[in-house]
């Protein structure tokens, strides 16, 4: 007799399309409560194009280039890249419905920021000017990464904001705890590179010394 087997209905059993790493990124982090309830069952996944050299932070000024705030100026509040996504502070805005009246209520509208793509909807501001302008990356005579105006030729500096995480304001006030990788362990080089293989950089270090010699072939 023939069994075949199927996955059982009940909800400990619908993520599993999940694991093979299919998600839809949204506003929500991965590690909030909301974005794991977006994500309950399997969509189809959202393709977007990778971009290289970032160049949108936190606290960076932006200009609006659709919508009813064309034009306006304003800051970056939200950085998602994996959807190239920005959010500008109380710009490109629209009201979202909180509440259901099955739930027995009413409900009320609040308003929400929506999200921006950096390809086409939203340019950099030159802050000797204050007009758009397309940057690069480019290396000062220190050495230092930076990003250069196009138009005007000057560099537009990384705003503060754009290096807050969750742990620190700023990494130069950041503290090493007991669990923490020491800064000096990361840094330190242990590779070396050689000419060797796997192979024999094995014999060295175990001192093992090869007497035999290969016998020719021949391929015609």
């Amino acid at each position: 007799m023939k069994v075949e087997f199927q996955t059982p209905n009940r909800r400990e059993y619908q993520n599993k399309k999940l694991e093979q790493g299919v998600y839809r990124f949204t506003a929500n982090r991965p590690w909030t409560d909301e974005w794991k309830r977006q994500n309950d069952k399997a969509r189809r996944p959202v393709v977007v194009e990778p971009i290289r050299d970032w160049n949108f932070f936190r606290g960076d000024r932006v200009e609006v280039l659709v919508g009813r705030d064309r034009g306006k100026h304003g800051i970056v509040s939200q950085v998602i890249q994996e959807r190239n996504w920005i959010f500008v502070a109380g710009l490109n805005t629209h009201l979202r419905r909180v509440g259901s009246r099955q739930e027995g209520s009413a409900g009320f509208y609040v308003k929400s920021e929506a999200p921006l793509l950096v390809t086409n909807q939203v340019a950099l501001v030159d802050p000797s000017d204050n007009k758009t302008t397309k940057v690069e990356w480019r290396f000062t005579e220190d050495g230092e990464r930076v990003r250069v105006s196009l138009r005007t030729g000057r560099i537009i500096p990384l705003p503060p904001s754009g290096f807050e995480t969750w742990d620190y304001k700023t990494p130069e006030t950041y503290l090493e705890g007991d669990k923490d990788t020491k800064a000096d362990v990361v840094k330190a080089v242990n590779f070396r590179p050689t000419l060797k293989t796997f192979e024999m950089e094995i014999m060295e270090s175990m001192g093992i010394i090869e007497h035999r010699v290969p016998k020719k072939s021949y391929w015609y």
